[in-house]
């Protein structure tokens, strides 16, 4: 892990290259009619074929039991540890969309929902509403004013946007107003420590004023907050890891934590295939590279199991593209588990390979929960791949005389 000061000596540069892709949701469960889960059913015989060539195993995002959210499972990922680092998504989506953030400041995602006539919640997600409906909307929330307070929305992608507060005396510690079910009216903000209700008087207020203000829309006629969070400081993870670290990645959150991380955000378009050429277009200026494949993750989240199939085939299309480049170690990671069946994230292993020249292959059949059980790389922390990968690319020297 990043804290781990016993181990800073033993890291070291070289000209090695690493490769981590992140597969968003990338976890999932038996179908109840096939008894076989998304990567099961999925057809990706090159997944499969480099499964067959790598250590394999299962990763915790946080510890057993616990569903994580995105951002404590790719900070996990990173090295960071997740129960340590706690960073609200509101910090993680307004870097990612390059929204500064002062000392004092106070950001939460947003999402544009769907209410009934009786304020009950109807989607949680305004039928995931695009960006050029959604845009507009945001213009209007922009345009919503609290006595003593700087209030700035920003639109991100689709249905989700940032809420900025700035004034003296805020806090994130402050509960949300998504109960991430349906069927129940959104939550009202309450204080999470003393100090906070200035903070919860002004949130409560701009709900109730963005509800006015979006009143007779169809779709995005409320919204909904949460990911409270400052401006946070982590540790460098190229200064601890001595390496140039970059990403690349198309939504914004996952810039964010990168950001977070200080690797450097590389622009990029908005699909895997732009990210993917964007890699191929940066790949001689950094040794350290995350990516990231959000799609599988959307379809689980929305229950559809045929859809995050198919996710899973689209991205073992440019499974050969990413291996072209020859990098000295290639991992294939998840942040969480999403089982379509859930329709959320789960607490389950997530499967991970690591494939280096050092790997030749342990008789995995191919890339799945059932087959990376059996890996040679077993059951480990999330928070310990980063060594892995710095063994096996020369960048981790012994431990100890």
């Amino acid at each position: 892990m990043i804290d781990l000061e016993q181990l800073h000596d033993c890291y070291v540069k070289t000209g090695s290259k690493i490769i981590l892709l992140v597969v968003d949701g990338l976890g999932g469960l038996a179908h109840p009619d096939t008894g076989k889960s998304e990567l099961e059913t999925a057809n990706i015989p090159n997944l499969d074929a480099m499964a067959q060539e790598s250590a394999c195993g299962l990763t915790t995002p946080v510890m057993p039991g616990v569903a994580p959210g995105s951002g404590p499972g790719h900070l996990a990922l990173f090295g960071y540890d997740p129960l340590k680092y706690l960073i609200g998504r509101g910090a993680l989506e307004a870097l990612g969309i390059g929204v500064e953030l002062l000392p004092g400041d106070v950001a939460a995602r947003g999402n544009f929902c769907t209410v009934d006539d009786n304020e009950m919640l109807v989607d949680r997600r305004a039928g995931r509403i695009p960006t050029n409906l959604s845009g507009p909307l945001c213009e209007r929330l922009n345009e919503i004013t609290i006595d003593g307070v700087q209030v700035d929305v920003f639109p991100v992608q689709d249905y989700r946007f940032v809420l900025r507060l700035r004034a003296p005396g805020l806090s994130e510690d402050i509960s949300e107003t998504d109960p991430q079910i349906t069927g129940v009216e959104a939550l009202k903000v309450k204080s999470l420590s003393n100090g906070s209700d200035k903070t919860v008087n002004i949130v409560n207020e701009f709900v109730q004023k963005a509800r006015d203000v979006l009143r007779e829309e169809e779709r995005g006629n409320m919204v909904l907050l949460r990911g409270w969070a400052q401006l946070p400081h982590l540790p460098a993870m190229g200064d601890v890891y001595k390496l140039n670290p970059a990403a690349v990645a198309a939504y914004p959150m996952y810039r964010g934590l990168a950001t977070v991380a200080q690797m450097k955000v590389i622009p990029t378009g908005k699909t895997f295939s732009d990210e993917v050429d964007t890699l191929y277009q940066n790949y001689e200026d950094h040794d350290f590279f995350f990516i990231h494949y959000k799609p599988a993750d959307a379809a689980g989240e929305d229950g559809d199991f045929d859809a995050k199939v198919k996710t899973l085939e689209d991205l073992d299309e440019l499974i050969p593209r990413l291996r072209n480049l020859n990098p000295d170690v290639f991992m294939v990671a998840g942040d969480h588990s999403t089982p379509a069946i859930m329709a959320a994230h789960s607490w389950h292993p997530v499967p991970f390979m690591l494939h280096s020249e050092l790997t030749k292959g342990e008789g995995i059949s191919g890339f799945n929960e059932t087959a990376c059980n059996l890996g040679a790389i077993g059951r480990i922390p999330a928070t310990n791949i980063m060594l892995l990968a710095l063994s096996h690319s020369g960048k981790l020297t012994k431990f100890g005389p």
